[in-house]
């Protein structure tokens, strides 16, 4: 039964991610050989010329214009066929059928990778379609089209009109597959914690097999929870997590990952960090993020070992993650610089000292802050009313 579900993967997003491999420097060019025989298999098989011409173009492959020819003719002949049903339903039949061949002709310009084209058909699919249901289908279609060219404009115009709808009506199953979707847009724009909070949200009700696995789902949302929950929220929501559990030890590294930074084990954390950056790095959401990502995860695993201590040597810190003692300098002072870590260095001695801010006295300031703007505030309405 999981198999089958898994099956109904969007093809487009499986091509999605193979153009982005091939552009990806770390892939070897062995690599990139099967790769373009696949996208070049994809474009043949569902008559995608325009796509096709277009990576010919940016990928600076020879293009078969015999090939090219031959699409364009089955095209050129689908389309005819379908203006012609459509054309039938209108004289012949009733509103759901006439609705039934715009939407065939919407499905078959996503086939081909149209995308201007389906964003119009879709709109005129619309206008004759009258259930909330329907039209939810049809902004999932419209937003695996934006998924497929990462339009993150397009991704967010569809959300808010989902959410829109579902003030109509609508049942849950289509509103759990939007939260996937709008945490799949969240993490893609770098708002990782909204996106942990819808992945896990949807854990336990996932069925939106068309945008990945379930196994990606989980590497999703512990990647996202890591630098997004406190301890008492992750021990809950992922480490604890039945759903979790289930697959986690399917994913490579994923549960060193999780369960060493929980269980405080630092040098087997830094180990399977190390191994997971790859999966990171060849994410095609997750890749735009790389850079940042890892510093966050680096921030928060140093934030949680100095939370134990007033007081540590660099030494004693250096063995426990298992680097160097200058690594370590370097790493810890751009985050005390940048204001990302609650420490100072004494070099002299070797030691970290920590810092923590005062919450009471934290409050306390920014009441005074809040207070004084306030009364600025009131003695200058007070000199308008005098007037």
């Amino acid at each position: 039964m999981e198999a089958d579900k898994e099956a109904c993967q969007d093809p487009r997003l499986e091509l999605a991610r193979k153009l982005f491999l091939l552009s990806a420097p770390e892939i070897p060019d062995i690599e990139k050989v099967q790769l373009k025989e696949d996208v070049i298999a994809a474009a043949r098989e569902d008559d995608m010329a325009g796509p096709y011409e277009g990576w010919c173009h940016k990928f600076g492959w020879e293009i078969d214009h015999a090939l090219l020819a031959k699409m364009r003719a089955k095209i050129d002949e689908e389309v005819r066929k379908l203006d012609e049903k459509i054309a039938d339903a209108e004289e012949n039949l009733g509103e759901s059928e006439v609705r039934d061949a715009l939407l065939a002709k919407a499905l078959f310009f996503i086939r081909i990778g149209e995308k201007e084209l389906t964003l119009e058909q879709l709109k005129i699919t619309e206008a004759k379609t009258v259930a909330v249901g329907h039209k939810m289908d049809l902004v999932f279609h419209t937003l695996r089209l934006a998924f497929f060219f990462l339009d993150c404009d397009l991704i967010s115009k569809n959300i808010e009109k989902a959410k829109s709808l579902f003030e109509e009506g609508g049942d849950w199953e289509r509103k759990n597959r939007l939260k996937v979707y709008e945490g799949l847009y969240c993490m893609a724009t770098r708002n990782f914690k909204k996106a942990a909070e819808l992945f896990l949200d949807s854990i336990s009700t996932f069925t939106t097999y068309e945008l990945f696995s379930y196994e990606t789902f989980v590497f999703y949302s512990v990647v996202t929870s890591i630098i997004s929950l406190d301890r008492v929220a992750l021990k809950q929501k992922v480490v604890d997590a039945p759903e979790v559990l289930t697959v986690i030890e399917k994913i490579p590294h994923l549960s060193d990952f999780l369960n060493a930074f929980y269980n405080c084990q630092y040098k087997t954390f830094f180990f399977a960090f190390s191994r997971l950056t790859e999966q990171v790095r060849l994410d095609r959401y997750l890749a735009p993020h790389f850079r940042y990502y890892m510093r966050e995860v680096r921030k928060v695993v140093y934030a949680q070992f100095l939370e134990s201590y007033k007081s540590v040597t660099m030494d004693a810190m250096a063995k426990a993650f298992g680097v160097s003692i200058s690594f370590l300098d370097t790493e810890l002072s751009r985050f005390i610089a940048e204001g990302k870590l609650n420490c100072k260095i004494d070099k002299v001695a070797g030691v970290l000292e920590t810092n923590r801010p005062d919450a009471k006295n934290a409050l306390y300031q920014s009441t005074i802050k809040q207070g004084d703007f306030l009364l600025n505030r009131i003695q200058k309405l007070s000199r308008v009313i005098d007037i």
